[in-house]
């Protein structure tokens, strides 16, 4: 049986900022995940998978207009990875439809693991 915990917290502004910016990169690597998936299929007819998108994000990251990817925790981004992979099985499934690109306005989602964070005091 698994468990999952719910907390409400209300982060310091230093935290805000740093949920902020971990959302927005989890965001942006979501979507380029998806395009790169997208362009494979319709150009290539190759699917490709969460390990080859799991590369791609370490190849980002040594990218320099994308250094910033690793100030963030790599947790979230493989999460993000590994939801669209799940969208993706979905889909080809038939039991969802073609996954969508992640919008800014709608507030956003990084997910922890519980290896990913321990709380103090």
């Amino acid at each position: 049986m698994q468990k999952a915990y719910r907390y409400r917290v209300y982060p310091t502004p230093e935290q805000e900022s740093l949920l902020r910016r971990t959302m927005g990169c989890a965001r942006l690597v979501y979507n380029r995940a998806l395009a790169a998936r997208t362009e494979a299929w319709y150009e290539r007819q190759e699917r490709i998978d969460y390990v080859d998108t799991s590369a791609m994000l370490t190849n980002w990251k040594k990218q320099e207009d994308l250094q910033f990817l690793g100030e963030v925790s790599c947790v979230p981004l493989q999460q993000g990875l590994r939801h669209l992979q799940k969208a993706f099985a979905n889909f080809w499934a038939g039991h969802a439809k073609y996954p969508n690109f992640k919008k800014k306005h709608n507030g956003g989602s990084a997910e922890f693991t519980k290896s990913a964070f321990k709380w103090k005091d």
